[in-house]
Formats: C-alpha cells, structure tokens, sequence
C-alpha cells in the first residue's frame, strides 16, 4: 500500500471517527455523569459519625463539594456544629445544646454511638470547621433551629467576615434554614453570601411561594419526596438552584439526577459520584 493511500485512509478514518464522536458527544458517560454539586450531608454520615472531623474528613477524601455543617450556640455563646438540640442521641451525654458551655459539650464523645472505632471525636466548634476545610471543600452552613438562638445569623456572618469569607472571590459557601426571617436577616447581613431556604412542604412549591424565596434567596433546597419535574423547572425559572436532600440510597441519587437538579445533600457521597 502507497504512502499516499495509507494517509489518505487515515484521513478518512479520523473524519469518521469525528463524526461519530460527535454524534454521541451529548451522551453522557459515567465519567461526565457528575453534572451536580455532590453536598456530604453531615459529612460523609453513611460511613463516619456526623457532624464530626471524622465524618468531613471523609467527605474530602471522597472527593465532595460541600460539607454540610448544623451549627447552634453553646451555654456561654460560642458556636458549635451538632444536628439536634439535645445532645442525646449522638454523643454520651444529655441535655440541650445551649445549656451546656462550649467545654462541657467538647468533652463529649460523639463518635462511639456510630462505631466504636470512632470514640473520642468530639463536637466541632464552628471557627474549627472554617479554618479546617476553607479552601479544601465548599462548606453549607446549617443554621439549626435559630430562633433559640439569637443574633447567631451576626455571629455566623462576624466568623465568615473575619476570614474573608463573605466575597463571592473566595471558597464556596452557602448559608442555609428551615426559618426563613433568618435566611432573610442573614441576606441582608452577607448579601455575597448565597441563601438557601430548606423544606419539606409542598406548599412552598407554588409559583407564589418560590416568587418570594427568590427575593432573597439563592437556593431552593426540599426533600426530595416533593421534587418534580415542574417544581424544578420553577425553581430555575425563578433564577434560583435547587439542592435536595437527604439522599441514603442510589435508587434516591439517581431519581434527583433525572430531575435535573443542581445539588444532590447525601449522607453517601459514592451515589453522587461515580470516581469514588
């Protein structure tokens, strides 16, 4: 075979293989298929105790976007990252976050109920958090009940401000709730910052109600029982993302990847990603 055949088939292979390549550029392949924020719920929740360095350590190894922090206020006004109010179910001790200082709470085991291989990992102040993983991972910030803490939406803002978090140059934060005046407050307190507003009522699905939310707020963030196709589409066309929780199993992950939405909040980030 000549020289100048064996080019021109080569030519001819290329711009069959192009044209094919093209043809299915559009399909995704498993490699591609992560087109969402991959938000570690609690930290990596499935595999390590939540709400601990354990647990967001994890979720950085596992290649996350977001960890997902719950933060309240201690006895003596310092913040901490735990989900519930008391601190019954997920560490040794009992009785309500903000009647016990931030020593009392630190001297907690918070691991051993997960796995016993974890005891000693305590409760996380929220300062620690920011230092630990700006920088390394985007961090949505939970704020866990906030009505029984007053002025922590100025307190959560002065942290954020004291580490330049607050400008929309810097590492990936979002600030979300249940309790919407506060989400409304902490707008008006980090106006860089994006808001989420967090629910499970369908009511909150109208076009009336996602109108409002969008005067303020930046994320639309439901359980992913009242996730549809419409309601997604709303969102969007409010100008708004939507990240939906709390995903625990790969038949939920990819329900929320067929709705097109923009996070999926996981307590397994191995659904959400296919490296891991």
């Amino acid at each position: 075979m000549s020289k100048k055949l064996l080019i021109g088939t080569g030519v001819a292979f290329s711009l069959l293989f192009s044209s094919f390549s093209q043809a299915f550029a559009e399909e995704p392949t498993t490699g591609e298929r992560k087109q969402v924020d991959n938000v570690a719920h609690r930290g990596a929740a499935g595999y390590a105790p939540e709400n601990t360095i354990a647990g967001f350590d994890l979720a950085v190894d596992m290649k996350a976007d977001y960890i997902e922090i719950d933060v309240q206020r201690s006895k003596d006004g310092e913040l901490v990252v735990i989900h519930d109010t008391t601190v019954d179910r997920t560490t040794d001790g009992t009785g309500k976050v903000g009647n016990l200082t931030l020593q009392q709470l630190q001297q907690l085991d918070a691991g051993s109920w997960k796995e016993e291989s974890f005891a000693g990992e305590t409760i996380p102040a929220f300062e620690e958090i920011l230092d630990r993983y700006h920088g390394k991972v985007g961090i949505l910030i939970e704020l866990k009940a906030p009505e029984l803490y007053p002025g922590i939406e100025e307190q959560v803002a002065e942290a954020l401000k004291e580490r330049n978090l607050d400008q929309p140059q810097n590492e990936k934060i979002i600030i979300q709730s249940f309790n919407f005046q506060s989400m409304k407050k902490t707008d008006q307190l980090l106006p860089k910052v994006p808001v989420g507003v967090l629910t499970s009522n369908r009511t909150h699905t109208t076009a009336e109600a996602l109108k409002e939310f969008s005067t303020y707020a930046e994320w639309f963030n439901p359980s992913y029982g009242i996730v549809t196709e419409e309601v997604v589409d709303q969102v969007h066309a409010q100008g708004m993302q939507i990240g939906s929780w709390t995903v625990r199993s790969q038949e939920a992950a990819d329900f929320l990847f067929d709705m097109n939405v923009d996070a999926i909040i996981t307590d397994y980030p191995d659904y959400v990603d296919p490296r891991n």
